[in-house]
């Protein structure tokens, strides 16, 4: 039985799905770690290049994507949407169930779609180089694709444990051109401190945030990135729910039961 609705590249979609104006009050604004109070898109600027501010907060339901993300997500997008049968038949659902199969990224993963955004927005501000954190490595792997594709130096604060527990994680990092630093580190004060403290610290993700948001404010032509929180990064993901809506579409469908119903006829008629 098919179990995959697969579209071609042309069906990547053209523009990202912003959520905020369907909020019923919006979004509260990201909060100043230092004072509690909302950050203004001039403070922002300090970490993140104009472009990405202007999709944090657009008040836009739809936002263009620029056709050179778009001709990059189609290395691996548009993702197969796969129906989950088995999963269906353990839990006795009265309902089919599908998911997308983000998996087939070249670093594993959805983080792609915001880490080429991203990369994009940054080089168009004559960014030159970007920090950022990553835990067990996923995050840290897109981004460093994506700044290989932009032409952008990164540097990656990894999280000490995982920088010794996942080495295959490290290397695809530094095969995409990254420096990879273990956090804590004593590239930054905050890691020094931390260090001095306690020298067999495992680090942790607030640690190697704090360095790589140190590293990028004390780092000329230097921008902060990160793989999720924010709203721009939900705005590049709303790929995934926008093609699934397409392959969810009765022509997309249609074809799809056709398939399942005229290979079930073969079994059966050779059988």
């Amino acid at each position: 039985m098919a179990k995959q609705i697969v579209l071609d590249d042309s069906h990547i979609p053209t523009q990202w799905y912003n959520a905020v104006p369907d909020i019923p009050g919006g979004l509260e604004p990201p909060l100043d770690p230092a004072t509690g109070k909302p950050l203004s898109p001039k403070a922002l600027s300090a970490l993140f290049p104009e472009p990405l501010i202007e999709q944090e907060v657009s008040p836009q339901r739809f936002i263009d994507i620029p056709d050179e993300v778009r001709q990059l997500l189609a290395i691996w997008r548009p993702t197969p949407l796969v129906r989950a049968d088995r999963l269906e038949k353990a839990v006795g659902a009265k309902a089919r169930i599908y998911f997308k199969n983000e998996s087939l990224s070249p670093p594993g993963s959805h983080k792609g779609n915001t880490a080429v955004a991203q990369a994009y927005a940054n080089r168009q501000a004559g960014v030159k180089r970007l920090t950022t954190e990553t835990g067990g490595g996923q995050w840290g792997s897109a981004i460093s694709m994506a700044a290989k594709f932009m032409g952008l130096e990164c540097r990656v604060y990894m999280v000490r444990s995982s920088y010794g527990q996942k080495p295959f994680r490290k290397s695809v990092m530094q095969l995409f051109g990254a420096e990879v630093v273990p956090s804590p580190s004593p590239s930054t004060a905050t890691g020094s401190a931390i260090l001095k403290e306690d020298p067999g610290c495992p680090g942790s993700l607030g640690i190697a945030i704090s360095e790589a948001v140190e590293d990028a404010l004390a780092s000329p032509g230097t921008k902060y990135t990160l793989g999720s929180v924010l709203n721009h990064v939900l705005l590049h993901q709303t790929v995934i729910g926008l093609e699934a809506k397409e392959q969810l579409n009765p022509s997309s469908t249609a074809r799809f039961w056709k398939d399942c119903f005229c290979k079930r006829l073969w079994v059966s008629d050779g059988a």
